[in-house]
């Protein structure tokens, strides 16, 4: 099994679904392990389309969303929507072929200091070494990116790394639960919109803004309109 196998395989089993990809010479081995895995590749055309669809996509499902992108330039197009899968608390999980690891010292003309254009978008990233730690690589960096709130996650393959051979694909990472709000916090922010809730304001983020969440906030806000409020809703509907 080769690295790319092993990598594409172990992101299956952690339960990556869809790769948003704009691919390049460097990642022609994992192009073609995506053939063997379970993982539905979607061609973007410009790498910023990539990473904001995996944003959307993250956010949409709670599932981690994969990126394949071709070197350091290729990750810089795709940074804007990675700043905003940061911001939104998005598992966002990058892979960024790189050239091959005997091959960096000649300093071709796409080489470039990924690690330093990935820190600033990402929680968490690592430069695999060898074939043989590109699987365990693949499922810390997917359990990085699923650890409450969610994270950007950004790992780099060199080329001779994915198409040398590898062992076996790594199990998945388990899952932290996020942390669940103290009761004393929750009575005290219900006594807060019992006693002053038409001067209240709900700051929400990250998992809050799914369906469930905003259906709640819905809720709370329906409570606490005033009468005139109300009467406005009521003269709109009737017209």
């Amino acid at each position: 099994m080769t690295g790319a196998e092993a990598v594409l395989k172990t992101a299956s089993a952690a339960g990556v679904e869809v790769c948003f990809a704009n691919p390049g010479t460097t990642e022609m081995a994992l192009v073609n392990a995506l053939d063997g895995v379970p993982i539905r590749a979607v061609l973007g055309l410009f790498e910023g389309v990539c990473s904001g669809a995996a944003d959307g996509y993250a956010r949409m499902t709670g599932r981690p969303a994969l990126t394949l992108l071709h070197l350091g330039p290729g990750f810089a197009n795709a940074i804007a929507n990675l700043h905003n899968a940061r911001r939104a608390r998005s598992p966002v999980v990058n892979l960024v072929g790189d050239h091959a690891t005997w091959h960096l010292k000649f300093d071709a003309p796409l080489t470039s200091d990924i690690e330093s254009l990935a820190r600033p978008v990402s929680a968490w990233v690592r430069h695999s070494a060898s074939a043989g730690a590109i699987a365990a690589d693949t499922a810390e960096a997917i359990a990085e990116a699923m650890r409450p709130p969610g994270h950007t996650s950004t790992l780099i393959v060199p080329s001779d790394c994915q198409w040398s051979e590898a062992g076996a694909p790594a199990g998945p990472r388990p899952i932290v639960s996020p942390p669940a709000a103290p009761d004393s916090a929750v009575r005290a922010a219900a006594e807060i919109l019992r006693h002053d809730g038409a001067n209240a304001a709900l700051f929400m983020g990250g998992a809050a803004l799914r369906e469930r969440g905003l259906r709640a906030a819905a809720r709370i806000a329906a409570a606490h309109r005033s009468d005139d409020e109300r009467r406005r809703d009521l003269a709109g509907r009737r017209a």
